[in-house]
């Protein structure tokens, strides 16, 4: 039985969590189309740097181009918005990024440490004429001031406007759930930039009409929730991200960089503390609302890919590629 739905059925239903889109569109000329965005997502409207989140990753297949996933792995923590965007502008976004974090936190590398900056990106281009590096560090600024909870606008905006996905126009795509046990109540979203898979792979639907040959593609999955988790834990729900790509058909191609992150908003942990300990509560492993977050996971993120089929639009690209809306 599927759980249920959360109110909005995007991963702000995570109280706290913000998601902010620039979307770049420009036809330059007949062979080059600026088709581009950044996409932002904040886990809370405090500094992120001095209050940090637990967080975990899993790289499902690493034909991908990230940062910070390091630090992440090592530490278990999340000091900065998760920002997406294209491959060749996660160095632009990671400047932009770092930019607004010294801004906001002037004792970075001056009185205390640095700072671990994620930025998570798929290829756009098929439909985006990426060599030309439109998106700049303001572009990123501009995501993350943008930010807001409630609904999500899903589809071709932000880093999913040039995105491709089984062969129709893919892009941004947001689901949630609830979980509802007689020890508590949680919710968990998911939130994905859709970039991947051949048309005759799709399980949900027939979208073989097309002719769109593109390469292996990529995904990157974001997942948030309210329920106290180590970082490990957060882990091991990054990891079930692979079960719902296999249910939307993908096989998880060789040159496809499907990463996903995973953060928790129960609770944050001072950049700063003058004690020897600190104690934290966990869900225990073998509870069974864990069971149910693996659930909530490999439900959201089928969900959310093809929702970000659903809320796209035909898209005409460089050298005059049309990536049609999915017929469903």
């Amino acid at each position: 039985m599927s759980l249920p739905k959360g109110k909005n059925n995007c991963i702000t239903d995570i109280e706290g969590v913000k998601v902010g889109h620039v979307t770049l569109y420009e036809k330059v000329d007949e062979e080059t189309t600026i088709c581009t965005g950044v996409t932002a997502i904040l886990p809370h409207s405090g500094n992120l740097f001095r209050e940090k989140n637990a967080a975990g990753s899993s790289v499902i297949n690493g034909f991908g181009k990230t940062t910070g996933l390091v630090q992440l792995e090592e530490l278990g923590l999340l000091e900065s918005p998760i920002m997406l965007t294209n491959t060749f502008s996660v160095g632009a976004v990671t400047e932009g990024t770092l930019k607004y974090m010294l801004e906001q936190t002037p004792e970075i590398g001056d009185t205390t440490g640095t700072i671990n900056i994620v930025v998570g990106e798929c290829n756009d281009g098929y439909l985006n004429s990426i060599r030309r590096q439109a998106i700049r560090p303001e572009h990123a600024i501009q995501a993350i001031e943008q930010a807001e909870a409630g609904p999500v606008e899903e589809g071709a905006v932000g880093a999913g406007k040039g995105m491709v996905c089984f062969g129709h126009k893919g892009g941004i795509g947001t689901a949630s759930r609830t979980i509802i046990d007689k020890d508590g109540e949680f919710n968990l979203g998911c939130l994905v930039v859709s970039n991947f898979g051949n048309p005759e792979e799709a399980r949900f639907a027939d979208l073989t009409e097309t002719n769109t040959d593109t390469p292996d593609g990529s995904i990157m999955m974001v997942l948030a929730t309210d329920a106290p988790l180590s970082d490990r834990q957060l882990k091991r729900l990054s990891k079930r991200c692979a079960a719902g790509l296999g249910r939307t058909g993908s096989h998880i191609a060789h040159g496809s960089g499907d990463i996903a992150v995973a953060f928790s908003t129960a609770s944050t942990y001072p950049h700063q503390s003058n004690s020897l300990t600190e104690t934290r509560e966990f869900i225990r492993d073998e509870h069974p609302i864990m069971n149910r977050l693996f659930q909530a996971v490999v439900e959201t993120t089928e969900e959310a890919v093809i929702r970000s089929l659903q809320q796209a639009e035909t898209t005409e690209g460089r050298k005059g590629r049309v990536v049609k809306k999915a017929p469903f």
